[in-house]
């Protein structure tokens, strides 16, 4: 099969999995809201699981990147029993870091909530202490679950880590409808850490079938480590970079109207989705094909898998920017607009939806890039190019937010990752030649061409369709789904006219899975 067929038909099975995974987590939110409402025990448990995770999260995710990459080098200097002692050791050296971590969480519960939740006071504080301490296997739970997923990318086995998100939400769901009530809470929390094991324990069973047997074996001296330990700390540096960015993006928003803060946080997740369910994917399946061909030395061929990654990445934003612009209110109003969330709320929302929908090709684009450089084992570039991405947001956000409010801290956001993307071309162009770039432009041309048609038809298929509808969420549900449909389906064939042959590549990964 051929590293384009690849790439889709592994990225298709994930977006799959990872799309079910995001239905079961928004029933899970659902049901938590249904049970235990939206005030005094909700906010505890939601403030101690930040406590519990967000050290561990930011960690993990960098130790997976810089993982896969060793790994991979690792294998083809010293094959798969290679792999497997690195694995034991760094899963052993992981685990002793998780247990302090916890150790030092447990002690410092107090202070880690104080500062976290200020406001906390008497037994509102003393249930966010206590269940910060109940969720802490947690973090152990997540060491071994970013140690496991690493090694399974390395070695292009992607099934496991999928579909480790259902375990999670079915162990959820079978709480909340079974046994949850208003007063439980520390039940919820229980649950966490059941649901929390179930990631790593899902892949067992494949770490085995490549010959895993766990030794109480641990080799400080051994090199891979000391790397390891080296490459990480810029990638949580760069993590880090990004988390200060949507700070001081929801501090300015504090200044303006209220509701600001949440038009930001809801058009963002609403952006992330997109990215998540289908961008990455991409990502994480070129990851470590891309690490094997550099390990191997071929530039070449590093090249070529690049070249598929990013006109795939392309094929698939450029048309999610041409419907968010044209279908951003409907898509907001169907899905948030109910209860305290009036009409208002989703005139904001869509505008930042909008804004923040300007930088999806972009910001979509660096997280492949990035990927690209850990593969090289360069973390620095990737590391400086956010922090100047930061300082440029923030230029940008002092200027917008003048004339488009919180719009205008969205556009910034946008033109602060497009442009440092550009950079990102540039630094790569430079460190192993000529990568492409008209054909990227080209192929950026004809997926655009076939965007704005998509575009204008969906846009008279829905305000068609609706302008005569008698108010009915499920009626504009339906049209709009149809209207989704019908620009896809217009989009693909305009596509295979114009012979994007990734589209066709695409189209069969999705049909093999």
């Amino acid at each position: 099969m051929s590293n384009t067929g690849k790439v889709a038909k592994h990225a298709a099975m994930i977006g799959i999995f990872t799309l079910i995974s995001k239905f079961l987590g928004f029933l899970r939110e659902v049901l938590i809201a249904s049970k235990y409402g939206s005030g005094y025990e909700t906010d505890t448990y939601f403030v101690a699981m930040t406590a519990t995770t967000i050290l561990m999260t930011t960690i993990g995710a960098s130790l997976n990147t810089t993982l896969i990459p060793i790994f991979t080098e690792i294998g083809e200097r010293s094959g798969r029993r290679g792999k497997l002692r690195y694995l034991n050791n760094i899963l052993n050296v992981i685990l002793l870091i998780t247990i302090l971590l916890a150790l030092f969480g447990f002690f410092l519960s107090p202070i880690i909530i104080k500062i976290l939740a200020k406001g906390f006071e008497g037994e509102q504080f003393q249930l966010a202490v206590k269940l910060n301490r109940v969720g802490l296997p947690i973090v152990i739970f997540l060491g071994f679950t970013y140690v496991f997923s690493g090694y399974l990318h390395s070695s292009e086995i992607f099934g496991p880590p999928a579909i480790m998100g259902l375990p999670y939400n079915f162990v959820f769901l079978f709480f909340l409808i079974f046994f949850a009530d208003k007063g439980n809470i520390e039940g919820l929390m229980l649950t966490s850490v059941v649901a929390a094991s179930t990631q790593f324990l899902i892949q067992i069973p494949a770490i085995r079938y490549q010959g895993y047997r766990y030794k109480l074996d641990v080799n400080l001296s051994d090199p891979y480590l000391k790397r390891a330990l080296v490459l990480v700390l810029p990638v949580m540096m760069g993590s880090a970079v990004q988390q200060f960015n949507t700070v001081i993006d929801r501090t300015l928003a504090s200044s303006l109207v209220e509701g600001s803060i949440s038009a930001l946080t809801y058009a963002s997740r609403l952006k992330d989705l997109i990215i998540s369910v289908f961008v990455a994917a991409v990502t994480t399946v070129v990851f470590p094909m891309l690490s094997k061909a550099f390990s191997q030395e071929d530039i070449r061929q590093v090249k070529k898998i690049l070249n598929q990654g990013i006109n795939i990445i392309l094929i698939i934003t450029v048309p999610a920017t041409m419907g968010i612009i044209v279908l951003s209110e409907p898509i907001v109003r169907i899905f948030f607009q109910r209860g305290a969330f009036d009409s208002n709320a989703t005139i904001m929302t869509s505008q930042a939806f909008i804004f923040y929908s300007l930088g999806l090709v972009g910001a979509s684009l660096r997280l492949m890039l990035n990927r690209v450089f850990y593969a090289f084992h360069d973390t620095k570039t990737p590391m400086l190019n956010g922090a100047f991405a930061v300082g440029l947001n923030i230029i940008l956000n002092l200027i917008l937010i003048r004339f488009m409010a919180h719009s205008g801290l969205a556009l910034a956001t946008s033109i602060s990752a497009t442009f440092t993307t550009l950079l990102l071309f540039l630094s790569l162009r430079r460190k192993i030649g000529p990568i492409g770039l008209r054909n990227y432009l080209k192929c950026f041309l004809k997926v655009l061409f076939a965007s704005i048609v998509m575009g204008i038809l969906v846009y008279f298929i829905y305000f068609g369709l609706t302008a005569n509808l008698i108010s009915s969420t499920i009626g504009e549900f339906v049209i709009l789904i149809m209207s989704i449909g019908i620009g896809a389906s217009i989009y693909f064939i305009l596509c295979s006219i114009l012979r994007v042959k990734e589209v066709r590549l695409l189209f069969k990964g999705l049909i093999r899975k």
